[in-house]
């Protein structure tokens, strides 16, 4: 690909059940039952498909991860759905989490493969590591593994997974009726892996797909997630509250992936963003307030705390957060939304309440509120100014919210020329403008010129 090519814009939207803010399933006309509804997920992904987005994007829990009492939670399985979503669907990217602690690297590569070729080559895998306890005890352990032993873990895992999406060379599937011939089985190879975590012989038993192998995705923000996104990611899902933290995000990523060999055109970073618009700022900020209101102070307290890693005791309404808050559980909790809700506390000086109305009682993405215009503007200046190469979009209200952004704040892209009008391919690589990975042959030959 050619690195002087023209930047462009790139959004996906993250069908987070009912939508990002907590109270979303309480506004009229929402189902509260959207959370297992799959008809709700297509037409999430219908209204983005038809505003020309990049992806959509599904998250997951492999344990009940919120409080219940009050909140949809992330409850069916990714690929499966995604798989539903591609039948509906003829171009949008279907990006979806798969846990590197809880899962084996073949069957792995075999669900996303898989996605990837009856979706025509638009599946995505967002790579994740997992520290809660609850997914831990649910798999026969009675804590998370350390930070350190998940990415180590993470990073074997993901070399695997690659190696079975190469083992077969593009042309090794014949299908000579005349001559008998299936598969040219001296193109389709072993990967005979030994390591430290896992013992894969290989071949997978799926070709290679559409697009080569599916994307991949990761989102971490200690140095250990930075590492693993810049040896293997391709997107990378980040938690900004500032574009100076991000821009600073995005050129420590890029350096980290020109030490692995990588160009700047191999990884495209994408900050989560939540969006409120409305017809005027004082009607986006009303909507924010109504949405807040709707959620109970003790459950945006308790999430509160719980991305802090302290008690909820340790939290007052009308007080500043404490001073002494060290990494959760010893730093074997989630680092990246550690970071960006606390940045977003201190910067502004904001007590809890002050916080909880900020993030519009999310746990950590930074949330714009405004105008068409005004979130345009937002968009246009992170991304001009290079702290993001797009966004991953989180709407207030699904399907509600994404419609007003489709409706107020793409066309204003649009005319901008920062935004698409068409898609210009069939591929979440093409959608991206990623480079095609080469196949194993290839790559062997690439690897013995650079020896000689």
């Amino acid at each position: 690909m050619n690195a002087r090519a023209p930047r462009h814009l790139h959004l996906n939207v993250n069908i987070l059940h009912s939508g990002f803010v907590p109270s979303a399933w309480r506004l009229p006309g929402a189902d509260p039952r959207a959370f297992i509804d799959v008809a709700h997920y297509v037409r999430v992904a219908q209204i983005a498909e038809a505003a020309k987005f990049d992806a959509v994007f599904l998250a997951d829990n492999a344990s009940i991860a919120d409080q219940i009492d009050f909140r949809p939670i992330t409850a069916l399985e990714p690929t499966v759905l995604l798989a539903s979503i591609a039948a509906a669907t003829t171009h949008i990217g279907l990006i979806g989490t798969a846990s590197t602690s809880y899962n084996e690297p073949y069957n792995i590569a075999r669900r996303f493969s898989t996605l990837d070729h009856v979706s025509g080559g638009r599946a995505g895998w967002n790579i994740v590591t997992t520290a809660d306890a609850g997914s831990a005890r649910n798999f026969g352990l009675d804590a998370a593994p350390d930070h350190a032993q998940r990415y180590a873990r993470a990073a074997e895992f993901t070399d695997v997974v690659k190696a079975l999406w190469q083992s077969w060379e593009d042309d090794a599937f014949v299908g000579d009726k005349t001559g008998g011939r299936f598969i040219d089985t001296d193109k389709v190879h072993p990967v005979a892996h030994r390591g430290e975590y896992f013992n894969v012989q290989g071949p997978l038993n799926l070709p290679r797909t559409p697009q080569g192998y599916p994307v991949l995705v990761q989102a971490g923000g200690s140095a250990d997630g930075r590492d693993l996104a810049a040896r293997h990611a391709e997107a990378v899902f980040s938690a900004s509250q500032s574009f100076e933290e991000s821009a600073a995000y995005r050129g420590d990523l890029l350096a980290r992936a020109a030490a692995h060999g990588r160009g700047p055109e191999a990884i495209r970073v994408l900050p989560g963003l939540t969006t409120i618009v409305g017809a005027t700022e004082a009607d986006a900020l009303r909507r924010r307030d109504e949405l807040v209101e709707l959620i109970p102070w003790r459950y945006s307290l308790t999430r509160l705390a719980g991305t802090l890693g302290i008690a909820p005791e340790r939290l007052q309404l009308d007080e500043r957060l404490p001073d002494d808050l060290p990494l959760p559980a010893a730093g074997n909790g989630n680092h990246t939304f550690f970071h960006a809700t606390l940045a977003q506390a201190r910067q502004h000086g904001y007590t809890a309440r002050q916080l909880i109305r900020a993030l519009a009682g999310g746990g950590g993405h930074r949330v714009v509120v405004g105008t068409p215009e005004q979130i345009a503007d937002d968009i246009e200046r992170w991304f001009r100014g290079g702290a993001a190469d797009g966004f991953n979009l989180m709407p207030d209200a699904l399907p509600g919210g994404l419609q007003d952004f489709v409706d107020g704040v793409v066309p204003i892209l649009q005319r901008r020329g920062l935004f698409r009008t068409e898609y210009e391919g069939s591929t979440l690589r093409e959608h991206l403008r990623l480079a095609q990975p080469p196949d194993r042959r290839t790559s062997q030959q690439r690897r013995a010129a650079i020896a000689t």
